[in-house]
C-alpha cells in the first residue's frame, strides 16, 4: 500500500477528503440551477414538529444536503466502515448528526449492532427529530428497499419521505449502485414523494407488501428526478 492510501486512510486522510467534498458539493449547490417538486410534503413535516424519515438511493446520496432547509438537524445513519466513514465527514461539514450503525432486520435478529442503531433512531424519531437513510446501503443490491426501513417506521409510527436530488451534469462510477457524482454549472431537480405511514400491526405480508410500495414510491421520484434534469439539457 501506496503512502497516500495509508494517509488517507487514517482519521485525519478521511477528514481531508470529507471536508474536500462537502465543499466540492457547496461549489455544484451554488452553480446548479434548481426544480423543486413537492417541497411541501417536506415543509409539513417540519411545520408539524414531528419526526420523519427522510430515504433515498445510495447513488443518489451525493447532494442531500441540499434538500435540507435546516435549522432542524438532520440525523444521518451511517455505516461503521468504508464509504460511511467519508460520509459522515462530508455530512458533518452541514451540520448533520451522525448515527453510527445499519437498521435493524428482523430476518437478522443477530445483528445487534442494527439494533442498537434502530433503538437510537426509534427515540430520535419519538422526541420529533428527522433522520435520513440510504434503504439499499451500503453493499446492495442497488435500488432495492431494505426491511429494516419498515421495522423503524412501524417501532416509531413516523412516515417515510422518499427524496431524490439530481443534476444534469454526471458522472456514474462503476461501483454497486453505479453512484452519481454531480458535475457543477448543471440544472438539478429535487423530488419529493408523499409521506408513507406504517401501520405498526401488520402482519409478514403486510410488511412486504409495504416494503414493496416504498420501493415503488421512491423509484419513482428517482425516474422522475431523471425525467426532469434530461428535459432541460
Amino acid at each position: 500500500m501506496g503512502l497516500g492510501k495509508r494517509f488517507f486512510g487514517t482519521p485525519l486522510g478521511r477528514a481531508l477528503i470529507g471536508f474536500s467534498v462537502a465543499q466540492y458539493v457547496r461549489l455544484v449547490d451554488r452553480t446548479t440551477i434548481w426544480q423543486v417538486t413537492n417541497g411541501n410534503f417536506l415543509n409539513d413535516l417540519l411545520a408539524q414538529g414531528t419526526g420523519f424519515i427522510l430515504i433515498t438511493w445510495h447513488g443518489s446520496l451525493m447532494m442531500t444536503p441540499v434538500g435540507w432547509p435546516g435549522p432542524k438537524p438532520l440525523h444521518v445513519l451511517v455505516s461503521r466502515h468504508g464509504d460511511g466513514e467519508l460520509v459522515a465527514h462530508a455530512m458533518t461539514r452541514f451540520g448533520m448528526v451522525m448515527v453510527r450503525g445499519s437498521t435493524y432486520r428482523e430476518d437478522r435478529d443477530r445483528d445487534k449492532g442494527g439494533a442498537a442503531a434502530t433503538r437510537q433512531l426509534v427515540a430520535l424519531l419519538k422526541d420529533g427529530q428527522a433522520v435520513a437513510l440510504t434503504p439499499d446501503g451500503p453493499q446492495g443490491p442497488a435500488r432495492s428497499l431494505s426491511g429494516g426501513v419498515i421495522t423503524l417506521a412501524r417501532l416509531s409510527g413516523a412516515p417515510i419521505l422518499p427524496v431524490t436530488i439530481l443534476t444534469a451534469r454526471h458522472r456514474l462510477l462503476r461501483s454497486w449502485d453505479h453512484f452519481r457524482v454531480a458535475l457543477p454549472f448543471s440544472n438539478g431537480a429535487i423530488v419529493f414523494g408523499e409521506p408513507i405511514v406504517v401501520d405498526r400491526l401488520l402482519d409478514e405480508d403486510g410488511k412486504e407488501a409495504k416494503r414493496l410500495e416504498v420501493e415503488v414510491a421512491l423509484n419513482a421520484v428517482t425516474d422522475q428526478a431523471g425525467h426532469l434534469v434530461r428535459s432541460v439539457t
